[in-house]
């Protein structure tokens, strides 16, 4: 959970400056500007994610696979983290823009009016 706020919280980020980019332009009217404006804000952060979830998992691997002396222990706290990489990737990357979503459709613009924010 660690690694998810920590990049959770970079995801939100540029959500959210796309959304302010697309109301800046005068470009955020709909449903579908919204849609365009969170698509291009989470585009930015897969390739990031999925270096950092790579690097995570690669560097656990070898203990997933070990047979020294205290290998079974330390299996038992590898395959925790390996499932916690997993959510965070799924959450970050497909679930958190759903919310993001729908709290702006809902509450910020108020289903189709948009309230521009002071630059």
């Amino acid at each position: 959970m660690g690694l998810d706020a920590e990049t959770g919280v970079f995801m939100l980020l540029y959500l959210d400056l796309a959304y302010e980019d697309q109301v800046r332009s005068g470009k955020m009217r709909t449903i579908e500007d919204l849609d365009e404006a969170i698509m291009h804000g989470a585009v930015k952060r897969i390739r990031p994610k999925m270096m950092t979830v790579m690097c995570a998992f690669m560097g656990l691997l070898p203990i997933m696979w070990a047979t020294g002396a205290g290998g079974d222990v330390m299996r038992r706290i590898a395959a925790p983290m390996i499932g916690g990489l997993a959510s965070s990737f799924i959450l970050e990357l497909l679930v958190y823009p759903v919310i993001f979503h729908t709290w702006k459709w809902k509450f910020v613009m108020k289903e189709g009016t948009v309230v521009p924010t002071l630059p």
